[in-house]
């Protein structure tokens, strides 16, 4: 018995939904009457079981290329994509109902990924055969929308979504008919069916005339609004009006009738959830792409004129580049990197669009740390010692390439309250505490963000190694070097987190410590302890990773305690330090009662008022949320969020304040739709999304981020995106030459692009900050909110795109022709 029916593929099709009509047996023994018996019979037995009822529910996710949607059809929701959605209903038409020829059809549309590699496979079967492409390949189009992170604007009160007739009067008399799309107490937007001459901050008077039947008005009563803003979409202009008044508000009786009118009805017209809807969009992005940055924000402090920096917001992926500007006394060396002078030629060089590029390295002599910091600026004065700088610094193991940018400071945004906070936020106050007087204070003399980026890899450290520095001028070599600090610079690291992680309170204490790892004996000091964890400072570099568990003795503090056996205490290693010297630990227990976590405790208990809290705490929540306010809205860096659909991932969230980056300027121009961005520059090539899918699977959300470089050439003249853009992984380009002449050609047709990308994998959203806005919403779109929620959970990674174009074309110029 054979189940392939595709030889008969025409009579399935000419018979489909005709099985139980009256002449479908003389129909079919006519048009069958050369098929052999058997197969006759089989055939008639396919039919009817195709034309049978069906009742299993379809979903798509994942399993085509499209974007798939709820469809409802007779009590059944299924998850379909447009073509599958045609398909559905041209079958059920064909059928008369839902029957397993319309399930079966729907589960073999063309852009289904089983039926590509089916046809592939075909393909490469009978390579003689002209097969036309699978619609996947032919992709130009990869639309993504654009998400901004603050200021998130609150609305005093609830809008309604309440469509009724009203007029428009203009101070001249002239009187222009509308309707109202939404209303709240103070204030209503509605739009006019064409383009009328009306301007931002003009007083209007308004007749509710649709509302005639529900209050009294006065005869011909009108109502002064003032226009705050206007939208033209598609013809129709959208304004919206804030109320004006004239007399004592608490007389106002239109105003009390909206008060009750709107909570009366608010769930029978539905409250307008547009703006709330979006600041939850972009909040939930913005928890997962901050704690994933790999740029270091410093912020610049001025005292008395002398800028120096202040803070600095780290994160798990870049505190390698606070470690890297530390002396061996773990002080701050961050001054080096931003000096007064070069703070004025990143300032410059911003207004001119460009970054500042620091070329640095660190000289070790006796024990102590020497740091040399040349500028693009600084290196241009003298090309010839450009080259030997370059070639000597990247002789240096500690050579980085650091890429400044300036980001403009508004203290403003510092608090970033909920949306609709007088409604959502009763219960949920800690959200929408404002920055306290201190930290106003301390924000007070800041004046700019100062972005740092390590763009050094491999390929790029091996280039500068591989220029020349013989007869070096030692001389202008040190005019680079940095004296050493006389006085420690207080520059203090804030962590990015909306969560405070930590459990329980931490106090800086400084006491002796041996480590054992597995016989492996080393020395060093705690810095900081709780009940439950510790850290410590080694004297030597260690070969410690996370998950080791060592025995910790302490033996000062041994001395004054008999009470507690302190000797041979296990601890697991949680977080390690770029030079293995700085080990964060926690208590490990296996079957009794950790000593050390009791020892901690009573300590605690007998001496909190003499410990010092560590300095991190005093500093959060209330100055690092502030300044982490600050940055967000600020940001400029382009992150792409990977969220998960089915058994795949896709991109189509960008999230910057900078919508005008040069990469996004192009994305706009590339897309064939409104209000949206064509990633094909940045996703085209199958090499760097397959390396991009893979990395991501194997990543853990504590893990390093994975990086690429990216060389992008676009010829804006053509029409044709894929013709317009090319995409080159940094190794297919293998040698410098081949970079030189893609750099040449790209220039000579458009615009050249060199971008790294930095992979992350996402922690867990924190609920807790999310769930006031997204409850707000369930309560009046319960279908919106499982959806909003299913998004925020469906966010895998992040893809941080930084532009390194500058330093691409200064290699560019180095190469010899």
């Amino acid at each position: 018995m054979t189940n392939n029916f595709s030889k008969y593929q025409t009579i399935i099709d000419d018979f489909r939904g005709k099985v139980l009509s009256k002449d479908f047996e003389a129909e079919f023994s006519h048009v069958t009457k050369n098929i052999p018996k058997t197969e006759r019979f089989l055939l008639k037995m396919e039919l009817k079981r195709l034309a049978n009822p069906c009742t299993r529910l379809i979903d798509l996710r994942g399993h085509v290329d499209g974007e798939c949607r709820a469809f409802d059809h007779e009590g059944r929701t299924h998850y379909l994509d447009d073509i599958a959605i045609r398909v559905f209903e041209e079958s059920f038409a064909d059928y008369q109902g839902y029957t397993f020829g319309v399930y079966e059809a729907v589960m073999n549309t063309e852009n289904n990924f089983r039926v590509i590699y089916q046809n592939e496979k075909n393909q490469i079967k009978t390579p003689n055969v002209t097969v036309k492409p699978a619609k996947v390949f032919e992709k130009s189009q990869y639309p993504a929308q654009l998400f901004s992170f603050g200021p998130y604007f609150n609305r005093s009160e609830e809008r309604m979504n309440f469509a009724i007739a009203l007029q428009v009067h203009f101070s001249d008399d002239k009187m222009v008919e509308g309707t109202c799309s939404d209303i709240s107490v103070n204030g209503c937007k509605f739009r006019f069916n064409s383009v009328e001459n009306i301007k931002i901050r003009q007083i209007i008077t308004i007749r509710f005339s649709g509302l005639e039947g529900e209050f009294q008005f006065d005869k011909k009563e009108k109502f002064t609004y003032e226009v705050r803003n206007i939208q033209i979409i598609e013809g129709l202009q959208l304004v919206g009006v804030s109320r004006v008044y004239t007399s004592p508000e608490e007389k106002d009786g239109f105003k009390q009738f909206l008060k009750g009118y709107i909570q009366g009805n608010k769930r029978r017209y539905k409250i307008n959830l547009d703006n709330t809807i979006k600041a939850l969009q972009s909040r939930s992005f913005e928890q997962f792409a901050l704690p994933k940055s790999n740029e270091l924000p410093i912020f610049i402090e001025d005292v008395q004129g002398k800028l120096a920096p202040r803070f600095a917001l780290t994160c798990h992926n870049n505190q390698n580049i606070f470690q890297y500007w530390q002396d061996e006394k773990r002080q701050s060396t961050l001054s080096y990197l931003v000096t007064q002078d070069r703070f004025l030629r990143i300032k410059k060089a911003a207004m001119l669009g460009k970054s500042v590029l620091v070329y640095s390295f660190i000289h070790v002599s006796q024990g102590k740390m020497y740091f040399y910091t040349a500028d693009n600026v600084q290196l241009d004065e003298d090309a010839d010692f450009m080259r030997q700088y370059l070639g000597f610094a990247a002789s240096k193991e500690s050579f980085a390439i650091t890429q400044l940018n300036y980001l403009a400071l508004n203290s403003e945004y510092a608090d970033s309250p909920l949306t609709l906070s007088n409604t959502i936020a009763k219960k949920d106050e800690y959200l929408n505490i404002p920055a306290s007087d201190d930290v106003k204070e301390s924000l007070s003399r800041l004046t700019a963000i100062i972005t740092a980026t390590n763009i050094t890899n491999k390929e790029i450290h091996a280039f500068y190694q591989a220029l020349p520095f013989d007869n070096i001028n030692t001389n202008k070599l040190k005019n680079f070097g940095h004296k050493r600090l006389v006085e420690s610079v207080n520059v203090d690291d804030v962590g990015i987190n909306y969560n405070n992680q930590r459990q329980e309170p931490r106090f800086v204490y400084k006491t002796a410590i041996v480590v054992d790892a597995d016989g492996v004996i080393s020395q060093g000091i705690s810095q900081d302890f709780s009940t439950s964890g510790l850290k410590i400072a080694l004297d030597k570099s260690s070969l410690l990773k996370r998950g080791d568990v060592v025995n910790i003795t302490f033996p000062q503090l041994q001395k004054i305690t008999s009470s507690f056996d302190l000797q041979s205490l296990p601890y697991e290693v949680m977080r390690v330090n770029t030079s293995k010297t700085i080990i964060n630990l926690r208590v490990f227990v296996e079957k009794h009662q950790h000593i050390g976590r009791a020892f901690f405790k009573a300590l605690i208990q007998k001496n909190r008022e003499k410990l010092t809290p560590d300095e991190y705490a005093m500093l959060s929540p209330g100055l690092a949320k502030a300044l982490r306010n600050i940055y967000s809205a600020s940001l400029q860096t382009v992150a792409l969020m990977i969220q998960t659909s089915g058994s795949r991932y896709k991109i189509e969230a960008v999230t910057t304040n900078n919508k005008n980056s040069r990469i996004l300027s192009y994305c706009k121009q590339l897309s064939d739709r409104n209000h949206h961005y064509n990633l094909y520059p940045l996703l085209s090539n199958m090499q760097a999304t397959s390396l991009m899918n893979t990395t991501l699977k194997k990543l853990q959300a504590g893990d390093r981020p994975v990086s690429d470089i990216l060389y992008i050439a676009i010829n804006p003249e053509n029409e044709m995106v894929d013709k317009a853009v090319t995409t080159k992984l940094d190794e297919e380009l293998q040698t410098d030459k081949l970079k030189k002449i893609f750099i040449k050609n790209a220039l000579k047709r458009g615009e050249f692009f060199c971008i790294k990308v930095v992979v992350s994998r996402t922690d867990d959203p924190d609920m807790q900050y999310l769930n006031p806005e997204l409850s707000y919403i369930s309560s009046y779109a319960i279908h919106r909110g499982k959806q909003l929620e299913q998004e925020i959970w469906s966010v895998a990674g992040v893809v941080q795109v930084f532009d390194i174009t500058q330093e691409a074309m200064m290699r560019f110029h180095l190469i010899d022709d």
